[in-house]
């Protein structure tokens, strides 16, 4: 009796495989997302509070994350983009700040290669700014974010959070700022070394004169991804 070899056949739907494989990636930057989360926040202490008037938050979030109190995490907005306040936490928490211990530290060096990569489409990121915003308050991310943010260099040093920038580039607390000049540090945040206001003064006029306008509600953002706010380009003072 003859025997016959067994043809071996491909998967009648191939296609399926890679969103398959994609979604395992994903539930397992979850779930080592989730157990981190705890030695990450001790990892990167916040040493500095920092007070906003109410003015001064609307402002902050109408520019940075307009929809910060309702989205979970990931939102698409006018002028925001894919970006959040969530999502640069998550960034620098889980990529930037710290250095785990163990197969925790070896996934996250995986992660921060996948980031350095792929940065603007990094589904694992988003997924981390899904798991920051369940684990962490809302009012607890906004303080973290203002004590933190990256503003720049001064003098040869790293600027981080809005105080200390206000303290630089105005010589005073940032209680003290005015309006124009809160804005000035906000519009900064972007890319706070090309929106410097030694290095580049009329980027940050020009940058700074779009988000008055906004503000005045003269304008609003040309599409999701306009960040620079060139729909509000015409109505900017000068």
């Amino acid at each position: 009796m003859a025997l016959h070899a067994i043809p071996l056949t491909a998967p009648r739907k191939p296609w399926l495989l890679i969103p398959a494989l994609l979604l395992v990636y994903l539930a397992i930057v979850a779930a080592w997302a989730w157990l981190s989360f705890d030695d990450a926040i001790a990892s990167a202490p916040v040493t500095e509070t920092v007070q906003l008037s109410e003015r001064q938050a609307a402002i902050l979030l109408r520019v940075e994350d307009p929809r910060f109190y309702q989205h979970a995490g990931l939102s698409i907005g006018q002028g925001q983009g894919v970006a959040t306040i969530s999502s640069a936490l998550a960034r620098d928490l889980f990529l930037v700040h710290g250095r785990l211990d163990g197969t925790r530290g070896l996934l996250q060096d995986a992660y921060r290669g996948v980031f350095a990569c792929c940065k603007r489409i990094d589904l694992g990121r988003d997924v981390m700014a899904l798991v920051l915003d369940a684990r962490l308050s809302k009012r607890a991310q906004l303080e973290r974010y203002m004590a933190t943010v990256y503003m720049g260099t001064h003098q040869g040093r790293q600027i981080k959070g809005l105080e200390q920038a206000a303290r630089s580039y105005l010589g005073k607390p940032l209680a003290a700022a005015t309006e124009p000049e809160f804005v000035r540090l906000v519009a900064m945040i972007k890319a706070p070394n090309h929106y410097h206001p030694s290095k580049n003064p009329a980027a940050l006029a020009q940058r700074s004169g779009r988000i008055h306008a906004l503000l005045l509600g003269a304008c609003k953002p040309d599409g999701w991804f306009d960040t620079e706010f060139d729909g509000c380009a015409s109505a900017a003072p000068g």
